[in-house]
């Protein structure tokens, strides 16, 4: 806002005064006054700050297809827009899953699934309901999930979302509580079962021995299932959050052969420690016991009876240390070995059963590696034998103590 100490308002008050005087000299007193005050409201109201009218802002101009298409381009999942059933732009997510040659195509050729055509039938989105699932475009056992919106020009956003990730996870949830309830129902019905039973063979002492001791071991059958849930569960609630101790390999291998000796004697007297000097591991002692029974455990048990069961440590490239089992059992078909870490899977249900397994033990073990920051491989040959390979990294080095 102008005030009056503006030069321009000075100068005009100036002005004003020396038009005034001039008209007092020619004309009088009376006229130099009126002058004076006429000249000063004049320029009063000159000072005063213009009064600013609101200006509309102009509407937006129309989005154009070029607009749109780069608007689209900077989309990662794939977009497609369609004008007339027809694709005139797709970005590169969506030419990589359907192809370049969409362009210029039908849309419903373009994707080619049935329920993804039924939907673009559609005009009216209004009343065509949620997203539409697809299964199997790109790759057949790829989940996806299409989204249509129409623009105001007419022209219409075809969306793809990809959700494999979360139907393998929903796939996963469920066969878990499948199998789990299946683990369990199988010992408890055997416990109900020998418990009617004893109800009516009380007077026979050899048959309630016999039949106590079988509920004996499918309760502790049902306890190692329910423990090992549990570890499972903790180790997935820390796996984003990396050990942080230091942890001497030798020393801890040493420790779990003198504790499966004590559990089982004669098979423990055939473990072969091979160990090189290696540097410490950075991880979690508890864990790494826990992988190391499990995998130790398994030579043990698959592993013919008084073949060797090696246990090697080694150092690998400077930064890890590689942990290797091997025993010399009858070895596992290669199609099994990709889902030997998957939870209660068994190549042979019957032989791990009677051998005390709960299925989770290498589901524990890739948990514990993944946790660590290592690597897990497994490798056999039939008839020959298996080795578990596990790589860990070493701890770092401590830094010079300031003085």
């Amino acid at each position: 806002m102008l005030g009056l100490s503006a030069p321009r308002i000075v100068f005009a008050l100036v002005a004003v005064l020396i038009t005034a005087i001039a008209a007092w000299l020619a004309a009088g007193i009376e006229a130099g006054g009126i002058a004076l005050v006429g000249a000063g409201v004049a320029a009063l109201v000159a000072a005063a700050p213009p009064v600013e009218r609101p200006v509309r802002d102009a509407p937006p101009p129309a989005p154009t297809e070029d607009n749109i298409a780069d608007a689209v381009e900077a989309i990662f999942e794939p977009v497609l827009l369609v004008a007339a059933n027809r694709v005139i732009a797709a970005n590169q997510a969506a030419r990589t899953l359907l192809g370049a040659h969409i362009l210029g195509q039908d849309v419903r050729v373009g994707i080619r699934h049935p329920a993804a055509a039924e939907r673009l039938l559609n005009p009216d989105d209004a009343s065509s309901g949620g997203p539409v699932q697809l299964v199997g475009l790109g790759a057949r056992d790829q989940h996806w999930e299409m989204r249509v919106r129409t623009l105001p020009g007419g022209h219409r956003i075809v969306h793809l979302s990809d959700r494999t990730g979360s139907h393998a996870a929903d796939r996963i949830r469920v066969d878990f509580v499948a199998n789990a309830s299946h683990e369990l129902r199988t010992p408890l019905a055997s416990i109900l079962g020998f418990v009617e039973t004893l109800e009516d063979a009380a007077d026979d002492p050899e048959t309630r021995t016999r039949f106590l001791g079988v509920m004996g071991n499918e309760a502790r059958r049902m306890q190692r299932l329910i423990d090992d849930l549990m570890s499972l569960s903790r180790i997935e609630a820390e796996k984003y959050r990396a050990p942080d101790t230091s942890v001497d390999l030798p020393e801890l291998v040493d420790e779990v052969h003198g504790e499966l000796a004590a559990l089982s004697p004669d098979r423990a007297a055939d473990i072969v420690i091979d160990s090189d000097v290696v540097a410490p591991v950075r991880g979690d002692r508890v864990q790494l016991s826990q992988l190391l029974h499990n995998i130790v455990g398994n030579a043990m048990k698959y592993g013919r009876d008084g073949s060797p069961v090696t246990v090697s440590l080694r150092s690998s490239g400077g930064s890890m240390v590689r942990v290797s089992v091997t025993d010399e059992g009858e070895g596992i078909a290669p199609e099994h070995l990709p889902r030997l870490t998957e939870r209660f899977y068994r190549v042979d249900s019957s032989r791990s059963r009677a051998a005390g397994g709960t299925g989770l033990g290498l589901a524990i073990v890739k948990h514990i590696v993944e946790r660590h920051r290592g690597r897990l491989d497994i490798a056999s040959t039939v008839g020959a034998g298996t080795t578990v390979t596990i790589l860990l990294p070493a701890a770092p080095l401590p830094g010079p103590v300031s003085s």
